[in-house]
């Protein structure tokens, strides 16, 4: 099982609609500046060939594909992102134990061994879409229960807001990984998430790694503002 590295500690999510705009960032940076982050929307169309290609220039891969299934159909999907030579990979703590389970004994086959990562609640979702759900519980709380199970079953971290890091980092140990979305620069507007939290705030609060969007990615010198902010 992978430990903390000394990889760069900005994830950069790669939210392009096509390969042109994806490569003109990508030339713009370097692997010792940022860890590169491919979602569903990007892998959807260009698939496993540009996560190669980015891993040949030498970047380290997020594929953040939030792996939710049952769980011979999870551990498939996560023997195949092994293959492919990601650094890191996703998958939903919701779908349970044997999901998590099966998850990890994909991985353990393979080394170096991928993080894999446990989603917890997404940071788009707020304690009316608990209540709506039937949740009678805090986003807090909830995160907390999703990451200690994660622990539990021997995932490498999770994902979670800056603002329940400093509460895990507390509960989980300082060896449990806290990957960090909702980031974004003093500059920008509050956009499409509900938690959100500056880089050096989300640092001190306990977070290993921060994945950031729209506020890298839509600038005109995304070299000069990764080297500013990297720890």
């Amino acid at each position: 099982m992978n430990s903390k590295t000394h990889l760069p500690k900005i994830i950069v999510a790669l939210d392009f609609s096509d390969k042109k705009s994806a490569d003109q960032f990508v030339s713009r940076v370097n692997p010792k500046l940022c860890i590169l982050k491919i979602g569903k929307h990007l892998f959807t169309r260009l698939g496993p060939d540009y996560v190669r290609e980015l891993i040949q220039k030498g970047f380290s891969i997020f594929l953040d594909l939030k792996f939710h299934d049952i769980p011979n159909t999870v551990a498939d999907a996560c023997t195949a992102a092994a293959e492919l030579g990601v650094w890191m990979m996703s998958i939903h703590v919701s779908g349970g134990i044997e999901m998590m389970k099966a998850a990890r004994r994909a991985v353990d086959q393979f080394s170096p061994q991928p993080l894999l990562i446990g989603v917890t609640l997404l940071t788009s979702l707020d304690e009316q879409y608990l209540k709506w759900l039937g949740v009678a519980d805090s986003v807090e709380n909830t995160v907390l229960k999703f990451a200690k199970a994660a622990k539990e079953y021997r995932l490498d971290g999770v994902v979670c807001s800056a603002h329940e890091a400093a509460l895990l980092r507390q509960a989980l140990g300082k060896d449990f990984l806290l990957v960090t979305p909702g980031i974004r620069l003093e500059v920008d507007e509050n956009q499409d998430q509900k938690r959100v939290m500056t880089p050096k705030a989300a640092f001190a609060a306990g977070a290993d790694y921060l994945v950031i969007g729209r506020s890298i990615t839509g600038v005109a010198d995304p070299a000069k503002l990764l080297s500013a902010h990297n720890h």
